[in-house]
């Protein structure tokens, strides 16, 4: 079977049986897929030999690039030994090791990691931790939670309760428990019709009004800390981080992080909190633990709340949770070659340059006709694109502009992804300052195409 029948071949086993994630399915099938079969630094291959730099870390989760020999090597040797055992009842060391490391790097005060699988689950657990850790402790009232407008922290039914973004949660609400929303501090088009810096985060105000009233019964607020990812890409103002967590401590409420895109250096330090040296009770990771090579999440717990959880078995203290592969070895062994590679590379030290480039080359785009808002954190990156620059008018549905021109952007070499009309950069941290180059220079030429023509 040569090349091209073989591509046939596995686009009709594709559009056969897959089904694809946040894809709307009849679409798909009339279209002609990109098929992807090998990787190499900040770039992936597709079957007919094409290389296209990898504009968004295959879904923000790469971080030193595809076939990174370190990571390569440390699977392959933890194969050699065992890929996989339970936690239940048993350890091994890839988990204790792992585990050492991420308390090392976490915010001071984060000592007991819990593992998962993905993003949802380490939401998921730090949800029932901040539940149970309240029942615990005999206040048990306090059993709602706080998240932003626009937040989003996964597709499990606990994670979509406190999900803020009604595109993707709304027709869950018959199946969701009751939570509180807040604003989000999204400056560009403020809910609250204020004005940046002007307003002096008039949104700390509103939120501290929903903590002062529901307070006794609050469990924990949860927030992604500095940029709201799905939500489009919305970089809180500087303070904003602080002062949600000055409010949790006045008003007695567990601060969960949800650091699951914004860790691993994305902002520019190992995680975001840092920025504004906060420390959050719980810490939810995933994404870039692993460099991007499995599936494993970890949800980082403080020890007041770990020891509200000890007791003698008759008192079912327990936290009674977990999964197949918690803790799995091969997973566990990429992710401790993921932090050695940061360590030794300078991984976070070397990208602040890169960081500089990339604002540099951004702010090119802004002055474009079409381009509303640039939001940049590190190396996550929103370019907001309206319809009216001047009224700030978005794009109707039905122009589809964001898929457009990252469909324009693939044509020349590049993969990127929209979230409705924002266009998402998120490169590896390890791609070089020429490629990062090329990545703007088609980004800005892909927009122009479509929004200008």
């Amino acid at each position: 079977m040569n090349i091209r029948s073989y591509r046939r071949h596995i686009e009709n086993l594709d559009k056969t049986h897959l089904w694809h994630p946040f894809t709307q399915m009849k679409e798909w099938t009339e279209e002609s897929p990109l098929v992807i079969t090998d990787g190499q630094g900040s770039f992936l291959k597709d079957m007919f030999g094409t290389w296209y730099i990898d504009g968004v870390s295959s879904l923000w989760v790469t971080v030193h690039g595809h076939k990174k020999k370190e990571i390569d090597d440390a699977v392959k040797s933890q194969i050699d030994r065992i890929s996989h055992s339970t936690l239940l009842g048993l350890t091994h060391p890839p988990a204790a090791e792992l585990a050492a490391m991420l308390t090392t790097i976490a915010p001071k005060g984060l000592s007991r990691v819990f593992y998962s699988d993905n993003g949802s689950t380490s939401v998921e657990i730090g949800l029932k931790m901040a539940f149970q850790y309240w029942q615990l402790k005999g206040d048990t009232r306090k059993t709602k939670f706080i998240f932003l407008n626009n937040s989003y922290h996964g597709d499990t039914l606990g994670a979509v309760s406190v999900g803020g973004i009604d595109l993707f949660h709304r027709i869950f609400s018959p199946l969701l428990f009751q939570s509180y929303k807040i604003p989000s501090p999204y400056c560009y088009r403020c809910e609250l019709g204020k004005t940046y810096p002007s307003c002096r985060l008039f949104c700390l105000r509103e939120a501290e009004k929903i903590l002062k009233k529901y307070h006794r019964e609050l469990a924990g607020l949860i927030i992604e800390p500095l940029m709201q990812g799905a939500g489009g890409m919305i970089a809180s103002p500087p303070g904003y981080l602080k002062g949600i967590k000055r409010l949790c401590d006045k008003y007695d409420t567990l601060m969960i992080a949800d650091e699951v895109a914004t860790g691993f250096g994305r902002t520019g330090k190992m995680f975001a909190c840092e920025h504004e040296h906060v420390r959050p009770d719980i810490l939810c990771l995933a994404k870039g633990i692993t460099g991007g090579y499995l599936p494993l999440a970890a949800t980082v717990a403080s020890e007041k709340i770990y020891r509200a959880f000890l007791g003698n078995y008759t008192e079912l203290k327990t936290f009674f949770h977990g999964h197949t592969y918690t803790g799995n070895q091969l997973a566990c062994a990429a992710a401790i070659a993921n932090l050695n590679v940061f360590k030794k590379e300078k991984t976070l030290q070397k990208l602040q340059r890169k960081i500089e480039i990339l604002k540099k080359e951004l702010l090119k785009m802004s002055a474009f006709k079409h381009v509303g808002d640039i939001r940049q954190k590190g190396f996550m990156v929103g370019i907001e694109l309206v319809k009216d620059k001047k009224t700030r008018e978005r794009y109707p549905l039905k122009d589809n502009i964001g898929s457009r021109v990252c469909y324009a952007a693939r044509k020349k070499g590049l993969i990127i992804r929209p979230l409705g009309n924002v266009i998402v950069v998120m490169p590896p941290l390890s791609i070089s300052p020429r490629e990062l180059k090329s990545l703007t220079r088609i980004t800005a030429e892909a927009i122009k195409d479509i929004t200008e023509y």
